[in-house]
């Protein structure tokens, strides 16, 4: 388990996947010893026999292609011996280096504790992504237990004295020992996350944030627990088919239970918003958006008082880290710097959003007429009939040109142009039957760079959303090469038997943009695991995602790629020419939406403790820091709090705003490529691919841009993608 799994994510879960969904469930502090989680000499007891492990594939080499975890043969309960054992792997190695008698160095010491745990990471690695994609009851009980386990070991390297000393001592003569860059940056980056995480405190403040990671680790995982529960929980049944009315055939078809005239509509985000564009019905519309907005905030699955408790803890533990509180600690190492400026920038993007949300308003409210007042419910149906007013343009024209093979197929070319890498599909065993594969190789070297899995479809043993994340993470030490294994998910709706997967364009940007990130984890060549791969600020992190999105879009990538899957007809000019004319359509929803709740996140976290102990209903802060912003009652965030698993169970706290951030780099970068009017510039990708893609965290995130762009961004080019600038919006 090296620094970057115990020290940067807080549980080894959130360093494995850019998700905004945790995995631990609640425990109380009087369930768990947390003195023993700051003392060395008592740490928390875990036995576990050689009985226990007979036949445990995780304690055994993996020979299969590619190193992939034999699946098949992984269950249940091979889990928790082999985390156990890890543990104490764990354990046996930090001894190691704290009792060696040679003087702290940075082989002994630094790259020793990047190198620790490779056993525990062997086993979190599967268990954080198989409790995402294909968990149960057993595994999400298992989780309750993992975490906190975890969370505790994770404060007894941090809080070690010893292990800090050795730390510190070699930092501090970092000017004197010759280190090249890498070597560096992996000693700089693991002082700073042992002092971030309080190894520099007193002995009682280190054993009150000790108490309150261990109440955390419980808690991030109750709230992700019960949005899962309760998304799953949401089925609206309908057995009249004229309820159905404006559902195109192919979705209405998915909805269809085999053999039965009953259609299931779910709180899947696909489902949702395919819904709430082409229904008719107006009630069923209603009891959708109830349905999905209010999931997680009443009942057993009540997230309310969950992430009240979450906002006080982390408002302490930054108070006891000498901040303000949790927001001005986490932003203290992003490019944002301040909440304020955070804040600032989002309100900078907010203004033009409303004032283009008011005029879309307007034009639905006039399709509406005098038959009722727009509302919530409302907003995606009439804004699409709008779009067809406006540009005759149907979302549903398209996707017959985007078949989930084509569209996969386009975007592995642009990278093989971009980056001068080679996909290769390969038969290997998934952890599910509907993952495909593909080998990646430096196509001018044929060097090995990693293997890169896709599982595409929502299943009620996933999680909502989409992400990347590793199986195995890059490094190179000591002369052994570890390439990744690199996974990406979405949860695109499975066709009925025998169709054709047809997705609508955002969901195609979503591929094109998890693609990004997986791109970002397999191209690394940074030699140590800490700081390998997706790596860097949030408020950067995405922009190597949001980037390839712009590849998506451009009228040069979409004739190679989006043909009609009967057909194979290459897309009608005349669609082409609406999908670019309706490009920045329903912007104003879209920049509020987020805006809205990239607010809520800051503010929650903005609170000081003593200012959140007094909030006892999550929801009537959330409609004041709403109304404070003017945002319309009509337009509900993104996220609402009580399912706002990026935030309250997942990396992004504070953090939700980068997505925004980023497209200030993104929009900045594609706009470098089509400047050079080559979207494939052979020298700005080569200078992209170093800087970016393969850099990881070598440097700070501002100048890894600069070192690719040449210069800061600037936020004209994200205005006039959006549509809020004056002058001409650029291609793609």
């Amino acid at each position: 388990m090296t620094i970057k799994h115990m020290l940067l994510g807080g549980t080894a879960a959130i360093a494995l996947t850019l998700t905004g969904c945790g995995k631990t469930e609640s425990r109380t502090e009087e369930e768990v010893p947390v003195k023993a989680a700051v003392e060395k000499e008592e740490p928390q007891e875990i036995t576990v026999t050689d009985a226990e492990l007979a036949g445990n594939p995780f304690r055994e080499d993996w020979t299969g292609p590619y190193g992939v975890p034999p699946f098949a043969a992984i269950k249940d309960s091979d889990y928790l011996p082999a985390v156990k054992k890890g543990v104490l792997e764990l354990r046996a190695e930090i001894a190691t280096i704290v009792g060696n008698p040679d003087e702290p160095s940075f082989d002994n010491t630094i790259v020793a504790l990047d190198r620790a745990g490779a056993s525990l990471n062997k086993v979190m690695n599967v268990f954080g992504n198989i409790t995402s994609t294909d968990t149960n009851d057993t595994l999400n009980a298992l989780q309750s237990e993992i975490y906190p386990m975890l969370t505790g070991e994770q404060d007894a390297i941090t809080f070690n004295p010893d292990l800090f000393k050795r730390v510190e001592t070699v930092y501090r003569q970092r000017d004197r020992l010759g280190l090249d860059e890498q070597d560096a940056r992996l000693l700089e980056l693991t002082y700073r996350e042992f002092v971030r995480n309080g190894a520099a405190l007193s002995p009682e403040a280190k054993a009150d944030v000790a108490k309150i990671n261990t109440e955390l680790a419980g808690l991030n995982t109750q709230f992700g627990l019960n949005v899962l529960r309760a998304t799953k929980a949401f089925k609206l049944e309908v057995t009249d088919e004229s309820q159905l009315s404006g559902l195109s055939p192919d979705f209405k078809a998915a909805l269809k239970v085999d053999g039965e005239d009953k259609w299931i509509l779910t709180a899947d985000r696909s489902v949702y918003e395919t819904f709430m564009t082409q229904a008719d019905n107006r009630d069923l519309r209603r009891k959708m958006f109830d349905g999905y907005r209010l999931r997680a905030s009443s009942g057993e699955f009540d997230n309310g008082p969950v992430l009240i408790r979450i906002a006080q803890l982390r408002a302490k533990r930054a108070e006891l880290m000498g901040y303000r509180n949790h927001a001005e600690f986490q932003l203290a190492e992003r490019m944002a710097k301040t909440p304020e400026a955070a804040e600032d920038f989002l309100k900078k993007v907010l203004e033009p959003g409303l004032k283009r949300a008011a005029e879309e308003k307007a034009d639905m409210q006039a399709i509406i007429g005098d038959a009722f007042q727009l509302e919530g419910q409302d907003w995606w149906y009439y804004s699409e009939k709008v779009r067809q007013a406006k540009y005759a343009f149907d979302d549903n024209a398209l996707k017959p040109y985007f078949e989930l093979g084509a569209v996969r197929q386009g975007a592995l070319d642009v990278a093989s142009k971009l980056f001068k890498v080679s996909f290769t599909p390969v038969e290997v065993e998934g952890w599910n039957p509907v993952v495909t594969s593909w080998e990646v190789r430096d196509a001018e070297t044929n060097d090995f760079l990693g293997l890169y899995m896709a599982d595409m479809y929502a299943r009620d043993s996933k999680r909502p959303g989409a992400w990347m994340s590793t199986f195995r993470d890059a490094s190179d030490v000591g002369g052994v090469r570890v390439r990744p294994i690199v996974a990406n998910n979405l949860n695109l709706i499975t066709p009925a038997k025998g169709e054709p997967t047809l997705m609508r364009f955002d969901e195609v940007e979503t591929l094109f943009h998890e693609f990004g990130h997986g791109l970002h984890g397999l191209l690394t060549q940074i030699r140590y695991e800490t700081f390998s791969g997706v790596d860097g600020p949030r408020d950067y992190t995405e922009f190597p995602a949001q980037l390839l999105e712009h590849w998506a879009g451009a009228p040069e990538v979409l004739e190679a790629y989006a043909k009609h899957y009967q057909t194979g007809e290459p897309i009608p000019q005349d669609l082409l020419d609406k999908l670019n004319a309706a490009a920045t359509f329903n912007q104003g929803f879209k920049t509020t939406e987020y805006i809205a709740a990239s607010l809520l996140d800051l503010r929650w976290h903005m609170l000081s403790s003593e200012e959140a102990a007094k909030i006892t209903d999550a929801r009537e802060f959330e409609k004041k820091v709403l109304a404070e912003y003017g945002i319309p009652e009509e337009i509900e965030p993104r996220y609402r709090s009580q399912y706002f698993s990026h935030i309250f169970a997942g990396g992004y706290s504070a953090g939700y705003y980068a997505y925004l951030w980023s497209e200030i780099l993104d929009a900045d970068g594609f706009t470098a490529f089509r400047e050079t009017g080559d979207i494939f510039n052979p020298e700005l990708s080569a200078k992209l691919k170093k800087w970016v893609y393969e850099a990881g965290g070598l440097r700070e995130a501002d100048e890894l841009y600069r070192n690719f762009r040449g210069a800061d961004p600037t936020i004209e080019p994200l205005l006039k993608i959006r549509g809020f600038s004056e002058e001409e919006k650029p291609e793609g």
